[in-house]
């Protein structure tokens, strides 16, 4: 049964590469339905008295404005929410921080442990999406618990909190020994056992964890296929070396965290395994076609598109798709294109983080979340400076590079998202 159904997502994956975006839609079970509207009009005979004449005219008027005049359909939550959020406030949304980038005075010496009043006022100031949880923020389980509780009721709007914790090596609680959770090899090891329950168990466990601790968000799984045995940012951290494999682990995965109610990002689209550099420091290559990426490196993206709430934008560069070296969290071809157009995605796009030499090293800190807006993600992750990242987003609104319609699409993503965990 296993295979059959590895078998049935890889054949679907190698027709997408052939047969276009409808195929693409249809390939995982989208219908598309078109509404069609009619006006029917009569025309009645000239009546023979006056009397039915009129009769006749105060019909048609009223005909005439029962179809022109439209009933206002009632405002959904998040557009309620959206119309009364300013456009810094919307602009704040994208952004998802460092909680440590909240300690703008740095009363806690960069490293944020407790929601004080510095935090607030950052909080007050930049209406962000969302923060991030690294080892320095967490201490023990009453203090992390505290800091979760204490941001979220700081924060005007609900926050993803977040955290990068996969399980075997990247963690930031499983690994301290002050939280007595339990523990799991590297994906590599549950994904070679072949048995997906296993998979299935690392998504319920840690989910249930960290939503104990107030976070909402896990940065995982990851769904890159450890195929290059020179790459070293991925590793051992995927659940396997081919796509059969990886897409039944982190389908198993992620439906383990859906059912403690976490929300999940699949990470690092197209694919990081391939690459034999490392994209935190400098320029990652992906030297593929995307008909070749539809065939391994997609697979276990595809698999879960549907299931996901997330996918996270690589660093990394595909010259043979794009036609350049611009990474594909830039590259609107990559995102909007193809994750958006081609594969039917519909969730939200997060980045990897800002900070990473393949974005940093050449582009200004201010430009790179204006083309990563222009290319089509929702959120922009870890910037190095949230002020600077910030004031270049709305200079790029105020200048009318960027539509202010374009900042409320992917703000409407973002809410949607949050509505459906409960969080507003």
């Amino acid at each position: 049964m296993k295979k059959r159904l590895i078998t049935a997502v890889i054949c679907a994956a190698m027709m997408l590469a052939s047969c276009g975006e409808s195929s693409i839609r249809e390939a995982r079970g989208e219908q598309v339905t078109q509404g069609t509207s009619s006006t029917s009009t009569t025309t009645s005979a000239a009546a023979s008295t006056s009397t039915s004449a009129a009769t006749t005219t105060t019909t048609a008027a009223t005909t005439a404005a029962a179809t022109t005049t439209a009933i206002p359909e009632k405002m959904d939550k998040v557009g309620e929410l959206m119309a009364k959020m300013t456009l810094e406030e919307k602009i704040g949304q994208l952004f998802v921080v460092r909680a440590s980038a909240l300690d703008m005075k740095k009363t806690q010496g960069g490293s944020v442990t407790v929601c004080d009043d510095s935090v607030k006022a950052a909080l007050s100031q930049y209406h962000v999406g969302g923060v991030v949880y690294f080892a320095d923020n967490i201490k023990d389980p009453e203090q992390l618990t505290k800091l979760s509780s204490g941001l979220q009721s700081a924060s005007a709007y609900p926050l993803f909190i977040t955290a990068d914790e996969e399980g075997g090596n990247v963690t930031r609680i499983a690994q301290d020994p002050d939280f007595k959770v339990m523990q799991f090899a590297s994906m590599l090891t549950v994904g070679s056992s072949g048995d997906a329950g296993k998979a299935h168990d690392v998504g319920q466990t840690i989910g249930k964890y960290m939503k104990q601790y107030g976070m909402n968000l896990d940065l995982a799984p990851v769904a890159d296929i450890f195929s290059n045995p020179y790459n070293t940012v991925i590793g051992d951290r995927a659940f396997g070396r081919d796509a059969e494999t990886v897409s039944v682990m982190v389908n198993a995965c992620v439906k383990g965290f859906h059912e403690q109610g976490m929300m999940t990002c699949l990470k690092h689209f197209p694919g990081h395994g391939d690459t034999a550099e490392d994209s935190h420091y400098g320029a990652a290559v992906v030297d593929r076609t995307w008909e070749e990426l539809l065939k391994r490196e997609l697979v276990p993206f595809i698999a879960s598109l549907d299931e996901t709430d997330m996918v996270m934008a690589a660093h990394v560069s595909l010259p043979k798709v794009t036609g350049d070296n611009t990474p594909a969290s830039m590259s609107k071809a990559i995102l909007t294109d193809k994750l958006r157009g081609e594969l039917g995605f519909e969730g939200v796009i997060i980045t990897d983080s800002l900070g990473m030499g393949a974005v940093s090293k050449n582009t200004p800190p201010g430009e790179i979340p204006v083309k990563i807006l222009e290319a089509g993600a929702d959120i922009l992750l870890m910037p190095t400076s949230l002020p600077i990242a910030y004031g270049g987003v709305m200079n790029a609104v105020k200048s009318g590079r960027i539509s202010v319609e374009r900042i409320e699409s992917s703000v409407r993503r973002i809410l949607t998202l949050k509505e459906k965990y409960g969080l507003i």
